[in-house]
């Protein structure tokens, strides 16, 4: 069989295009890398083009080798070291060694990674005298990035007030740092290659000429420098073919820019726009599914995806009594459908917005004795940042555990290097105690403990972390508070600035933080001895050998690009999912419905959407609103399910697993009344109705949130609901009878 007669009418459209610019709006699951392979097939067999005169452009290395794998089969020849088909940075990489005569470093130059690069723009901090607490090092990395991948050398960085203007001398600094080292960071790589082709006509000819077809995978996450590449390279002969799907641009916080695919048709006015829109992988109803919330976002091109596997089963929306509850559900769900026989352990993956909501789920595999297997991140109980805090609340516990000590003794930075614990570890020897031991007489003696001229310099900081360990067993056994404790030891130590500086929109580490807060609060009434004992078995349990027949575990963000039979996508409420902080932002609202949309077109057959009417929040039920996600959805291809419960009573839910769900399917209609009314179903519920302890304006305090003025007191259910505004600026929901929350001693 000739390799064009497997392709669709629009794939061999595309493939067979003529010269030129040619947009490919590829849908997901619409074939686009054989799209892509079998267009370089086909200008070497049908067009005579040499394979040296074509580079490709694909996003990641496995995806290039994947692809050179494919047209090799195909060609059924070696291409190795012929085509020029990699990431940007290895074909950038690759022209400026050989054009070096033209840039302020030679061919061997270096590639600082980001270690490498926070380490000089630490050192500039320090040479320019900047407090690195108002210029975090990686801060001011992530803005020197966005300055680069705008096309701005420091000459070209806008500065339009103080902040601008000291990163301008930083940036200013630090590449002449690099320059002196002969080295470039990843950015540099990008800008310095089209700075070359932009400003040298001899270079850019060159390569126009050499390379006759340029192709791009994955356009829509295409950032300024790299589209301007694009154009560079395809400048002489004009033939740029891209591959891409603005529905599928979920890397902004990256830098990519989906508007780059509108900008492709401004650039190229004639270009050939191809949509492809038959699906190959997912059912209808999923599709369907997925283009109702897709159709939502505007500047795109609409498409109508289908798909030739049928209808397919509905949507299951299921709606948790809490978010205990929600896991508990998806994993006896799972459960249930693998011991039936009716699906393996890998034909499942859970996604969630951000890493933290892993948790609860890992907790209820965990205790069903399953295993699991986590992608993208480290399993909750080991994660860096979780790590940290329980090693901190351990030496508090147990000042002789050397191991947790170590481990924070200089976390955040703190002036304690190798040599001052050699010198503790030498000091503990001689005097037969522990290093726990030695640096609490430090804390409690200060210049006046004997084993204080022994430290050398290192002796001050030593003292002052020992003497706030002092202080921080001082607060623990006065009131074994685990809560009130995390939140000094995370004042006092600066943590959660140290930790925030490495939040992205993928990693949310001060999220796992407040997530292991949460779960702290759990344990006031039982203290910090038996939260660290729990923490010890969870952990050990966490060590379940992994195989490869299990379900997957991982955010929306790591899903690009899989695709599964089952896929269940928790915490569909407001706030989660979409994300807080895309609530007041348009732009940010279209990238979380873009990220749904990629979560729901991972499903191949079933698709399951689960929310929680509550969520404890440091020992209180907070009440969610359903994500607005779920009022896109038509009725037509909703089942919702839910659990039985009475009200908001605090009595525990009558579990109702998959083989006896209920069929409500006017589930987006009620969504679309901005908040469901729940229902009591029994007397006990209906006699629960008391009058209501607060009113508005009433000044009121709760043991995580502090001081909050009531802005509203409502009877929901025979449950008094108080939604109250906090001066730490957040707003909540929550129940009366549930909630520690009580009359301010200041008048209200």
């Amino acid at each position: 069989m000739n390799y064009l007669d497997t392709l669709n009418p629009r794939q061999y459209e595309a493939v067979t295009a003529p010269d030129g610019a040619t947009l490919v709006l590829a849908g997901p699951g619409s074939g686009k890398t054989r799209v892509l392979t079998q267009r370089i097939v086909y200008l070497i067999r049908e067009k005579s083009v040499r394979p040296y005169e074509i580079m490709a452009v694909t996003f990641t290395n496995k995806a290039a080798r994947e692809m050179q794998d494919r047209v090799e089969d195909l060609l059924e020849l070696q291409l190795k070291g012929t085509m020029w088909l990699g990431t940007f940075h290895a074909i950038c990489g690759r022209i400026l060694r050989r054009e070096a005569e033209y840039l302020p470093f030679d061919h061997n130059f270096v590639i600082m990674d980001s270690d490498d690069q926070q380490s000089l723009i630490k050192r500039v901090i320090r040479d320019l005298n900047l407090n690195d607490k108002t210029f975090r090092p990686g801060s001011v990395q992530g803005e020197i990035s966005k300055a680069k991948n705008n096309l701005q050398f420091p000459a070209d960085f806008v500065r339009s007030n103080y902040r601008e203007e000291t990163i301008f001398r930083i940036y200013e600094q630090y590449q002449l740092l690099l320059q002196k080292s002969n080295a470039v960071d990843f950015d540099d790589m990008l800008l310095y290659c089209w700075k070359l082709l932009h400003d040298n006509e001899d270079v850019r000819q060159k390569y126009g000429n050499r390379f006759r077809h340029v192709l791009v995978d994955e356009f829509q996450d295409t950032n300024t420098v790299q589209y301007e590449l694009l154009k560079q390279f395809s400048s002489v002969n004009g033939n740029l073919f891209a591959v891409g799907d603005e529905d599928q641009s979920i890397y902004r916080w990256r830098g990519a820019d989906y508007r780059n695919v509108l900008q492709f048709e401004k650039d190229f006015p004639d270009l050939q726009k191809i949509l492809l829109e038959q699906n190959y992988r997912s059912t209808q109803n999923v599709l369907d599914a997925a283009r109702a919330v897709i159709d939502h976002n505007q500047n795109r091109t609409p498409k109508k995806l289908f798909s030739d596997r049928g209808k397919g089963n509905k949507v299951i929306v299921y709606e948790a009594e809490d978010d205990r509850m929600e896991a508990r559900y998806v994993v006896d769900t799972i459960s249930q459908l693998i011991a039936n026989g009716n699906a393996k352990g890998e034909d499942f993956a859970i996604l969630y917005r951000t890493n933290a909501q892993s948790r609860l789920l890992e907790d209820a595999f965990l205790y069903r004795g399953m295993g699991y297997r986590l992608v993208g991140a480290q399993r909750f109980y080991g994660r860096r940042e979780v790590k940290d805090m329980i090693a901190f609340l351990r030496v508090v516990y147990n000042p002789l555990d050397e191991v947790s000590l170590l481990r924070i003794i200089n976390v955040p930075t703190r002036g304690i290097g190798e040599k001052a614990i050699s010198n503790l570890r030498l000091s503990a020897l001689e005097s037969s105690r522990t290093i726990g031991e030695v640096l609490l007489d430090l804390g409690r003696y200060g210049p006046d403990s004997v084993f204080y001229p022994e430290m050398g310099r290192a002796a001050l900081p030593l003292a002052d972390f020992g003497a706030r360990v002092v202080a921080w067993r001082e607060q623990w056994e006065r009131d074994d508070q685990i809560t009130d404790l995390m939140d000094t030891i995370i004042r006092d130590t600066g943590y959660e600035p140290f930790i925030r500086e490495e939040d992205d929109a993928e990693i949310d580490r001060w999220e796992n933080v407040e997530e292991l807060k949460r779960m702290a609060f759990e344990y006031q009434e039982r203290g910090l001895a038996e939260f660290l004992q729990n923490l010890a078995l969870v952990s050990d349990q966490d060590t379940i050998s992994e195989t490869t027949n299990v379900p997957t575990l991982m955010t929306l963000h790591a899903v690009k690009g899989l695709e599964f039979n089952n896929i269940f996508i928790v915490g569909l409420d407001d706030g989660i999912l979409p994300h807080a902080r895309s609530l007041d932002d348009p732009e940010e609202m279209a990238e979380e419905r873009r990220l749904f949309y990629v979560g729901i077109t991972r499903a191949r057959n079933n698709l399951t959407l689960v929310r929680a009417v509550r969520r404890m929040t440091y020992g209180s039920p907070e009440i969610n609103i359903p994500s607005r996600f779920l009022s896109y959805l038509p009725n037509e291809l909703v089942i919702s399910t839910a659990a039985s419960f009475s009200g908001l009573s605090g009595e525990r839910m009558s579990y109702i697993p998959a083989s006896r769900w209920e069929s409500r399917p006017q589930w987006a209609d009620s969504i679309r009344q901005a908040f469901p009314a729940y229902k009591a179903t029994t007397a006990a519920a209906a006699k629960a109705i008391v009058e209501r302890k607060f009113e508005a304006q009433d000044v009121v305090e709760h043991p995580m949130w502090g001081e909050g003025t009531v802005m509203e007191s409502v009877i929901e259910d025979g449950e008094e609901v108080v939604q109250v505004r906090f001066k730490n600026g957040a707003t909540k929901r929550l129940i009366v009878s549930l909630s520690k929350i009580r009359k301010s001693q200041a008048k209200s």
